[in-house]
């Protein structure tokens, strides 16, 4: 599960989201961790007044029991893009709103946001800093914000980063490289190594250091005119203290008509072939309406036509399974639910249906007399959930039925023995009666 996920929508929605995510998810291993505990209530979004928690309408209410409903599908570390991301996407406040890193809204502690920061950092990205001190082997920089890759809140943390000697470039008036900076130059450099496990980060003001989409980047001493956007809202935000709903209608950007279209093509999603949770929410759903009328014929061609689309859509495999379950063919809609609960192990009805479909077929198992097959259905459907009573009554009664078997197979056993013995035995008396007759008469005539 996606913690940092989690804690937004949480301190977005407050205690109503809280509630529904208990109520629906409390058998959930993956969320007992991650939710508070219960009386504990998250905390508002700094500058968000208590009333903004407050339902404020029904589709606010619908939107809610939606995330606690979907929550092990949306918090899942799982999203693919349709297309090719950009590498960069150009901050552009006309184009689309930007806005500072969602931690400048959230009460992330540092440490996170520090082990965050080197999980994410990659050679390549552009960081922008303030030397501190200058050596003979090269000068450190305290790093303030990013300039591209995954953009988080980095000025309070007090990330070091050396820039040798031989990665400064010399300048034609100085004939070492380093009489050029002075310390408190802001400076905008490339990523060149990261040493994640000692948190050590070498950076450089050669331009071969960035990638070919980011080399026309200006490396070295910059101004606070030349601070990202994002970094310069997260500062106005520092002061004003307004909320994320604030910063983002007051966006330019945020009312360009083209908005949807521009960061659809910009991260790779087509809007003729949105990714897979959104083709649930269309083609599955009109699934499930043709379903519950009992139109079987046109559910099923909706969640072939979901499947089609995402082989690997969790909610078309577990509703197209529980169709094949109710029209009969259980071996299918075990399939179905396998690679459903394989795709997302924690789909809550993935689990349930799988349970129950092996019991029903390990039923069918038992009346066509194949008790071995019907047991290891059973046993698997408790091996996916240890409390489910139905498979372990069924198994309990199967095994006595099978012991009552074992008794009966032994009864015979001895029976078949007993009368084989008896056969035997006659035959021996038999043949022992002819030779006695056969011995009298030789008396008889001798």
């Amino acid at each position: 599960m996606d913690r940092e996920l989690l804690r937004q929508a949480l301190s977005h929605h407050g205690p109503a989201l809280l509630s529904l995510l208990r109520a629906e998810q409390h058998d959930n291993p993956d969320f007992r961790g991650l939710l508070p505990p219960p009386g504990a209530a998250p905390e508002p979004p700094r500058g968000a007044p208590p009333a903004a928690w407050k339902e404020r309408a029904s589709l606010d209410t619908e939107i809610k029991r939606f995330i606690a409903k979907k929550a092990d599908l949306l918090f899942a570390h799982s999203w693919k893009p349709n297309g090719p991301i950009e590498d960069t996407i150009e901050e552009n406040e006309e184009c689309y709103a930007v806005m500072p890193p969602l931690e400048r809204f959230l009460e992330v502690p540092r440490e996170e946001r520090r082990e965050l920061f080197f999980r994410d950092i990659e050679r390549g990205n552009i960081v922008i800093g303030r030397i501190t001190s200058i050596r003979e082997f090269g000068f450190f920089m305290v790093l303030i914000c990013l300039g591209s890759g995954v953009i988080r809140e980095i000025a309070d943390l007090e990330i070091t980063a050396l820039c040798p000697v031989r990665d400064v470039p010399p300048q034609s008036n100085h004939g070492d490289p380093l009489s050029y900076y002075q310390t408190g130059d802001l400076i905008r450099a490339a990523l060149k190594d990261v040493d994640r496990y000692h948190e050590k980060l070498a950076v450089s003001l050669y331009s071969s250091a960035l990638p070919p989409n980011l080399s026309s980047t200006k490396l070295g001493v910059i101004t606070s005119d030349d601070f990202p956007l994002h970094y310069k809202r997260s500062l106005e935000v520092a002061n004003t203290g307004e909320t994320f709903e604030e910063v983002l209608h007051r966006s330019p950007g945020f009312a360009n008509p083209s908005l949807v279209e521009y960061l659809a093509e910009k991260l790779g999603l087509s809007e003729s072939n949105p990714p897979s949770l959104l083709r649930s929410l269309q083609i599955v759903k009109a699934g499930v309406d043709y379903f519950k009328v009992g139109r079987h014929v046109e559910a099923m061609n909706e969640y072939n036509k979901a499947l089609e689309i995402d082989p690997q859509n969790v909610e078309a495999l577990v509703a197209r399974g529980a169709l094949y379950a109710t029209k009969g063919s259980l071996n299918k809609a075990i399939g179905d639910f396998e690679i459903a609960l394989e795709n997302c192990p924690t789909h809550r009805n993935a689990r349930k249906y799988l349970c129950q479909t092996l019991v029903e077929r390990g039923g069918q198992l038992e009346e066509e007399e194949k008790l071995l097959n019907a047991e290891s259905y059973y046993k698997k459907a408790l091996s996916l959930d240890e409390t489910f009573q139905e498979a372990e009554e069924a198994l309990t009664k199967l095994r006595k039925h099978m012991q009552v078997e074992e008794e009966k197979e032994s009864i015979d056993f001895l029976l078949l023995f007993f009368f084989f013995f008896i056969l035997v035995l006659l035959i021996i008396i038999k043949r022992f009666i002819v030779r006695c007759i056969s011995f009298l008469f030789l008396l008889l005539f001798l």
